[in-house]
């Protein structure tokens, strides 16, 4: 299984295809003009051809036939895994099926791998291990993997046809668990799993996003799972990550004389292993204790040191992963991260804590899934469901400062803060919308603990935008507009614009933004605002003109007084009923104030109503008023709860039609004269 502690981009579980898609793109071309040659499938997929299927709808493009994944225990150093599918391609959109992915690594060998196609028409088709190729995910020196997919191209994946694979991996594993993903983004009719163990061997089974599944027992220590008529996982607007609504099943097994470090019964038991990872690394360096001092010397509070440090090491250590066998869920030794000033999150985390070790602050390592919904209360503990690293910092006691908002207060530890040193744009005390309300594993030297990270108040992730504006009496609009941001809605600007040098490039977030609010504008002038300093509000400055912005309609001019910005979703309104819930990116709270001079000689003749929504997950306020000349607009759209349960789908969609409907209304001038 292809998942460490790092932001890795792809992770495969055996026997699935739902996450290889990217990656079947990449290599199908490569694999056009491999040989193939006609030869019989096996019977386990001619069997296969005349059951019935249920009548599909017209987004299903292929249907799982038959799964079956055999893992054999043979010792806690060596496990066999035999894996069989094949799928019916219904429509062109399922071809990807017959681009087959198995990883490899140094423990992990392949030992065999057979592709066939059974055409509606004509003979069979075979192609064998010694067609296939291997490919590697690295990315332009910015990642070295020793992780590695074997590619199998089978031959005339087309609608009507069978195409199916088996292989056969033995795996030297670093902790004993597996995990079986039995759905996928489309259905399954029939799937299979067994698990042979050897003599004495116990084991331990969780299931999440479906009902347990009572095993079937053959004797010698075999056990076998059967699940049937599984239904696809159909993507959704702003659902949860697919990770976490697939229906799974955890196994840990347990050699004789009960259970030990690497096999997790409990989420304490992971964090034991990963504190045996961590052993002897934090330890600090001559060049490290230096560099602390230097970065400290003039700090006279613990506050200002921390700063200090978490600034050196989000800019200073250049994010870069290199993962050699253990060396996925293992970081290096921190003196090799600052010798090396490169590492990735896990690396750069257990630097900053041998760096706060030497001012005599207390830290811990925090393994999480920057997609919340990934892992819950519910998931059964395993190490398969992290991807990414943080640190935990023990706040000296009696600190309090407003800017430390990532906190929450431990049972045990006291005030913890959770910082993210691979975020180079989140400031020391934040962390960003991903992280909060989402769970992860806090590592301490007596274990692990499954804990909820905090939510910062929406406040912290906002877009203040204020407009003084002219009107015409040619219905042409001028004027200056300045926008500051906090917290995501910053660094997400800082991210997008961290590679720009041109005044053009700054400025196409501003040009995106009038494009999307109103039929033509004129930039007249642009200004960016703390770019680099991210412990400062993000802004823009900048004035436009729009012709024939109030549009003429008998001698009346209607005027739209929400300017700029679209906060209404239409992505929500799908024809099909919802099975997950929506999930936003992180709280908010956003406000606009737009004030526009009416053109002399017009009075205000009508406005449109106040708009007062408020959810438990959400909110939104408008008015529109006039005082003399000027019509003011202010409004404020706040998001709360970072999910919405499917129960409550209906009232998210009205809530995000009643902006909708807000944003289209107009202020109506008629002539004084």
């Amino acid at each position: 299984m292809k998942n460490r502690f790092c932001c890795n981009p792809l992770q495969r579980p055996p026997g699935t295809s739902w996450r290889v898609r990217l990656l079947a793109s990449a290599t199908v071309c490569l694999m056009a003009c491999a040989p193939c040659a006609a030869g019989d499938a096996p019977q386990w997929m001619h069997s296969l051809v005349n059951r019935p299927l249920p009548t599909y709808d017209e987004k299903t493009d292929a249907v799982l036939l038959y799964s079956e994944t055999n893992v054999t225990v043979i010792s806690a150093d060596k496990i066999k895994t035999q894996v069989r599918e094949a799928y019916k391609i219904l429509r062109p959109n399922g071809r990807h099926h017959g681009t087959v992915h198995v990883y490899f690594n140094p423990q992990r060998k392949i030992k065999s791998l057979h592709g066939w196609c059974i055409p509606a028409q004509g003979k069979d088709y075979e192609i064998k291990d010694k067609d296939a190729i291997d490919v590697s995910l690295e990315g332009g020196g910015e990642l070295v993997d020793d992780v590695k997919y074997r590619v199998l191209q089978i031959p005339a994946p087309d609608p009507g046809n069978i195409v199916g694979y088996e292989y056969e991996v033995e795996e030297r594993p670093f902790f004993l668990q597996d995990m079986w993903y039995f759905q996928e983004h489309d259905p399954v009719r029939e799937s299979h799993y067994s698990l042979q163990l050897p003599a004495g061997w116990e084991f331990k089974v969780s299931w999440l996003n479906h009902s347990e599944v009572k095993p079937a027992e053959s004797g010698s220590n075999l056990w076998q799972w059967t699940v049937s008529d599984v239904t696809a996982i159909r993507n959704e607007p702003a659902m949860p990550p697919v990770q976490g609504v697939l229906g799974q099943m955890v196994v840990t097994f347990f050699p004789p004389g009960g259970k030990t470090l690497t096999g997790f019964a409990a989420w304490d038991d992971l964090g034991k292993w990963v504190n045996t990872l961590l052993a002897g690394r934090v330890d600090a360096s001559p060049q490290i204790k230096q560099e602390v001092a230097t970065l400290t010397a003039s700090k006279n509070t613990s506050l200002l040191k921390m700063q200090a440090i978490a600034e050196f090491v989000q800019h200073d250590i250049r994010y870069v992963a290199i993962e050699l066998g253990i060396g996925g869920w293992q970081p290096h030794p921190a003196p090799d991260v600052f010798s090396h000033h490169y590492g990735d999150c896990k690396d750069k985390a257990l630097l900053m804590r041998s760096m706060l070790q030497e001012i005599g602050v207390a830290s811990f390592q925090v393994a999480i899934n920057t997609e919340r919904g990934a892992i819950i209360p519910e998931t059964p503990p395993h190490n398969y469901g992290f991807n990414h690293n943080i640190v935990a910092v023990k706040l000296p006691d009696g600190l309090n400062d407003p800017s430390l908002v990532a906190t929450l207060q431990h049972p045990k530890l006291g005030k913890i803060l959770f910082f993210d040193p691979s975020d180079e744009m989140t400031p020391f005390g934040q962390i960003r919308g991903q992280l909060q309300a989402n769970y992860a594993l806090l590592v301490t030297p007596t274990g692990g603990e499954l804990i909820a990270l905090p939510q910062q108040p929406s406040a912290m992730n906002s877009i203040e935008r204020t407009g003084k504006l002219i009107l015409d009496d040619h219905g042409t609009l001028t004027g200056s507009v300045t926008e500051m941001r906090l917290g995501e809605r910053a660094s997400s600007e800082r991210w997008a614009l961290r590679a720009a040098t041109k005044d053009t490039d700054r400025i196409k977030p501003i040009e995106t933004l009038l494009a999307n609010s109103m039929s033509n504008f004129r930039v007249t002038k642009a200004t960016v605002l703390n770019l680099q300093q991210t412990s400062l509000p993000f802004g823009f400055e900048y004035s436009f003109e729009s012709a024939s912005y109030a549009k003429n309609a008998g001698g009346l001019l209607l005027v739209r007084p929400r300017v700029l910005g679209n906060k209404g979703m239409g992505i929500l309104e799908t024809k099909e009923p919802r099975k997950f819930p929506i999930e936003f990116d992180g709280p908010a709270r956003d406000t606009d104030t737009f004030e526009i001079t009416i053109p002399a000689g017009y009075v205000v003749d009508d406005l449109p109503p106040a708009v007062d929504s408020d959810y438990s997950f959400a909110s939104y306020h408008s008015r529109t008023e006039v005082n003399g000349g000027v019509i003011r607009y202010t409004r404020t759209f706040e998001v709360k709860e970072l999910s919405v349960p499917v129960a409550r789908a209906d009232e998210l969609k009205k809530f995000y039609r009643m902006i909708a409907g807000d944003e289209r209304n107009t202020v109506v001038l008629k002539s004084a004269r």
